[in-house]
């Protein structure tokens, strides 16, 4: 049993050979750690006997202690914690740190079936979430492991979104594979988002989930059936290779080629692709080329021919981003994914879903830049004063919370339209505003990353501690507004996509 004591007998443990510290009524020796502490012994020789735990709480995020368990050696007589001890997989209790239905919010949107599934999906990736930090630390590849334990919870999958490439899959919370709609998948991507680091995330599922439906809908049966299992349970991995150095947005200019063999049994490929999402680490390509009399897409597969250079980006090397070098591959005729020559069917066909994929992730990343500044501002204390007490803190976090949550809403619409329109509804009616919501969603994490640097202040320009989180928001959301059409290009699309539908006759 944990031993317990009075401050009096703490305060008597105040030397540098005998430290004791209190924090949030537990108690800590120190005296075997002073000359380990990464931020030198001063800071802790000041608090030696005293209560530590507004210190503390200034200087270190609440995980460090659970780090340092070790060294808690009892509790203070009769004195009960005032600070909840956050559980893996919990919710947070600060207002607007959830989506509003888990925040005791009535919804027209969610069942039971969804919130099952978020608490189910929180408590696996609460279990991983170490992997995914040390991924962002040491710029690692994720590990064979790693993708293997997220394709054995069916969550690979889940990332797809609903259809029949569900059956067979155990998804978490018990839900059934018929019942799986596009807000359960809205919950993964905001589950992924709170706890993988934004260049993390994009070399773990970001290639994944933008390249595996051009094999899902458009591979031969015999391909289909042999690459979708191994990308499903981790083993293999894919991404999507159309941009190249001289053709971003505009897909009409790639240059890679694709040749028949004089035997015809196999396309002889050429040329570059570049900033290719997952490349570094993929076993198969889906890639963009040009072919006899227009564009194609082939799924290439690693190989003789196919070579892959990192490209150090402003986010993490785990992303893979790379340079991809085709130099006469050969690629079996049997992966020509769609028809010959109306590769532009396939490269369209996934853009409303691939954005829709980035607003679910945006909309959750505001959200906890949200959260941090709230936590933040109650407990940091500038001048004898918590930030909170400052109305210009109070006034930043009001538009961040404004921002969050009328984007949120919208995508919640959005979502809400995908789940009762078929293909060809969503094709007509949603490219317009998905397009001006993913504009919208990097103009609100512009905004909102702007003021949670200014709250965090220097701790927001520092990649580890307190502000890590809004640092890595403010260096990496400008990934979404070039990923998947630039800013400029998706307000331009979104009005153009409204005058189709303008009234011949409108007029003032």
């Amino acid at each position: 049993m944990s031993k317990t004591f009075t401050r009096e007998e703490v305060a008597r443990h105040a030397s540098e050979e005998d430290l004791w510290i209190i924090i949030d009524s537990s108690v800590y020796d120190m005296s075997r750690f002073i000359d380990l502490h990464p931020g030198g012994a001063f800071p802790i020789i000041e608090l030696a006997g005293k209560d530590a735990t507004d210190a503390f709480y200034g200087l270190h995020r609440q995980e460090v202690l659970l780090k340092y368990n070790r060294y808690k050696i009892g509790t203070i007589a009769n004195e009960q914690p005032q600070i909840e001890m956050r559980e893996p997989g919990s919710f947070s209790k600060v207002p607007y740190a959830e989506p509003s239905a888990w925040m005791g919010f009535k919804s027209a949107y969610f069942t039971e079936s969804h919130f099952k599934f978020r608490a189910a999906v929180r408590k696996i990736m609460g279990e991983l979430e170490p992997d995914f930090r040390e991924l962002e630390q040491t710029d690692g590849k994720p590990s064979d492991e790693l993708l293997q334990k997220l394709g054995q919870h069916g969550l690979l999958a889940c990332n797809v979104g609903p259809g029949k490439h569900l059956r067979g899959v155990n998804i978490p919370g018990g839900v059934k594979p018929d019942e799986f709609d596009y807000f359960h998948e809205m919950i993964v991507h905001e589950e992924f988002a709170r706890v993988v680091p934004r260049g993390v995330d994009d070399g773990v599922i970001g290639g994944f989930v933008i390249s595996i439906p051009t094999v899902l809908n458009f591979a031969k049966p015999q391909l289909r059936e042999k690459v979708v299992p191994e990308a499903f349970s981790g083993k293999k991995r894919i991404c999507l290779a159309i941009t190249e150095p001289y053709a971003g947005s505009d897909v009409a200019r790639i240059r890679t080629t694709a040749k028949l063999s004089a035997d015809g049994s196999h396309y002889i490929v050429n040329g570059v692709k570049k900033w290719i999402t997952g490349g570094r680490f993929a076993d198969y390509f889906s890639t963009a080329v040009r072919t006899d009399k227009g564009l194609s897409m082939l799924l290439i597969e690693r190989g003789e021919g196919v070579e892959t250079k990192a490209i150090r980006t402003s986010y993490s090397p785990a992303a893979g981003t790379a340079y991809v070098t085709f130099e006469n591959a050969k690629v079996p005729v049997e992966n020509l994914l769609g028809v010959e020559n109306q590769g532009f069917k396939v490269v369209l066909s996934n853009f409303n879903h691939e954005r829709l994929v980035m607003l679910m992730g945006a909309s959750y990343a505001g959200r906890m830049a949200v959260e941090e500044c709230f936590k933040w501002a109650n407990q940091r204390k500038v001048f004898g004063k918590r930030l909170i007490d400052q109305p210009v803190i109070r006034n930043k976090l009001a538009s961040m919370i404004a921002q969050v949550e009328s984007f949120h809403n919208w995508l919640e619409n959005l979502t809400f339209q995908m789940n009762h329109m078929d293909y060809k509804e969503q094709s007509e009616k949603l490219a317009g505003p998905i397009a001006l919501a993913k504009y919208q969603s990097t103009r609100m994490l512009h905004n909102v990353s702007d003021d949670a640097c200014q709250i965090f202040g220097g701790r927001a320009i520092t990649k580890t501690g307190m502000g890590r989180y809004v640092e890595m928001l403010q260096r990496t959301y400008k990934f979404s507004a070039i990923l998947g059409g630039s800013e400029e290009i998706m307000a331009d699309l979104g009005v153009r996509q409204a005058m189709k539908q303008f009234p011949t006759g409108a007029r003032l």
